[in-house]
């Protein structure tokens, strides 16, 4: 099994910051049935509902999943505040909370297992993916 940490971005009008950083697990079987886009554990049901409930995500639907071109390897997972679905984009609705999967990051994340962890020296958004064929040394990328 190989982990990649990313981290993740939110954006809220012109500045960036960082709120949690992410851990990208490739994982040899699936996790959730074919026809299931992005699952979240209760852990991660959690840490959106905080994070949704900050002053900073007023007027915002939800987070919005996404990919970008970026590391060594490839791709490296963002996350966003959501204003509203786009037409093509994928929208998961579980118990309360919203994430949209960007139309581009649909097919790298389908069956995919959205996951908070947090120990005494990290907290960070764990996605076991088991689409991932490689990840980077570096702790930026993975590949699909």
């Amino acid at each position: 099994m190989s982990r990649t940490d990313n981290t993740i971005y939110l954006k809220n009008k012109m500045a960036t910051k960082t709120i949690a950083s992410a851990t990208v697990r490739a994982v040899k079987k699936r996790v959730l049935p074919s026809r299931a886009a992005l699952v979240l554990t209760q852990s991660a049901v959690q840490k959106v509902r905080e994070i949704m409930a900050k002053e900073d995500a007023k007027g915002f639907i939800g987070l919005k999943v996404g990919v970008r071109q970026r590391g060594c390897n490839g791709l490296s997972y963002t996350l966003d505040y959501a204003k509203e679905k786009g037409k093509l984009d994928e929208e998961v609705k579980q118990d309360g909370v919203t994430i949209i999967i960007d139309r581009k990051a649909q097919l790298t994340l389908l069956g995919t297992e959205m996951d908070f962890v947090e120990d005494k020296l990290s907290s960070e958004f764990v996605f076991n993916n088991p689409n991932i064929k490689g990840t980077c040394g570096c702790g930026e990328s993975f590949s699909i």
